[in-house]
């Protein structure tokens, strides 16, 4: 899969991909009559900085000196309707008023994991980290993609590499979290006690990680708000091995990673799953040695069948611009 920021590609004629997170909103231009999607001009923008999705394509668009007539962007939330509203950040959107602003002939909406599902067949395999498994199998289905980022995603990829392959958009993130011994339990009520509910999206998150280390640590759920260690920090300090509390944080939330891996793999009956996210490809090293791979194959009489479900990290820098790509593609072909 090629990738490239920079090049002498002339911008007419080629199709606006945009990913947008709960974080970042992540853009690139590519060429539909190349033979493979290749993603040009890459660029992060910081959600922050912008008012609106249209703000932020605008700003990339002058950027770059582009007026695609296509485009399709993936958002972090459902899909349906023309009204879309982000999950994770106060942006909103008309899609037929959105069309008509950035001057698209044709705009595709679609879930931000459902774009990750897509990318998945179109992967190499050095963007992919294999956890279990024979990593130059060829891709099995039905695959579950999970990823923890700034919220927790969840999609299911079902097909071959013969038949072609067709992706089912979830919101499986958001289902009920199922606590297992003592200290998930009281990682559930510490959850349960800030926001109403605890989710597997509440743990299994950036945030999530906060979470985790502020109910082990023993910070109250009224005041937890301001004084929230960073994920980044949580993960920088547990790596580096001095800080207790950090490595108690990351290994259960790997922990608990496996169990929900395993239970998304039951549900779907998947055959493989790939982890995607911002979050796991940080510590691959750490969450190999984690209790990950117990807790995933911790399902009782089907503990033997989940054996043979190769497990997968995606590597790759940008999935969900190249998965968008290849929706927008398999749309036009439709």
């Amino acid at each position: 899969m090629a990738v490239a920021s920079t090049g002498e590609t002339a911008l007419d004629g080629l199709d606006l991909i945009a990913d947008i997170g709960g974080t970042n909103a992540r853009f690139a231009l590519t060429d539909p009559g190349a033979p493979r999607p290749e993603l040009l001009h890459l660029q992060r923008l910081p959600n922050a900085e912008f008012a609106s999705l249209q703000h932020a394509a605008e700003h990339y668009l002058s950027q770059v000196g582009a007026r695609p007539a296509r485009a399709a962007i993936a958002v972090a939330c459902p899909v349906a309707g023309d009204e879309i509203r982000l999950t994770n950040r106060a942006w909103s959107f008309s899609r037929s008023e959105l069309q008509q602003a950035l001057g698209l002939r044709q705009l595709e909406i679609i879930n931000d994991f459902g774009a990750v599902a897509w990318s998945v067949p179109s992967l190499a395999r050095e963007d992919r980290i294999t956890l279990h498994g024979d990593p130059n199998a060829t891709l099995a289905g039905p695959v579950s993609v999970i990823g923890p980022g700034t919220g927790f995603g969840v999609g299911l990829l079902v097909g071959d590499p013969v038949s072609g392959w067709r992706v089912v958009e979830t919101e499986g993130g958001h289902v009920s979290f199922a606590p297992q011994g003592e200290e998930e339990r009281d990682i559930a009520r510490w959850v349960s006690a800030r926001f109403g509910r605890a989710s597997n999206e509440r743990i299994l998150s950036g945030m999530g990680l906060s979470h985790i280390d502020a109910a082990l640590g023993g910070v109250a759920p009224p005041k937890g708000g301001p004084s929230l260690r960073e994920p980044a920090d949580i993960v920088e300090a547990a790596l580096e091995g001095h800080d207790v509390l950090a490595r108690r944080t990351l290994a259960r939330f790997c922990a608990i990673l496996g169990s929900v891996a395993g239970d998304t793999a039951l549900v779907h009956g998947a055959r493989t799953v790939v982890i995607a996210g911002g979050i796991v490809p940080r510590f691959v090293p750490f969450l190999r040695s984690s209790a990950f791979r117990e807790r995933f194959l911790d399902k009782g009489r089907f503990a033997a069948h989940l054996e043979s479900v190769a497990i997968h990290v995606i590597s790759h820098g940008w999935p969900g611009l190249l998965g968008a790509a290849v929706a927008l593609r398999q749309r036009e072909s439709a």
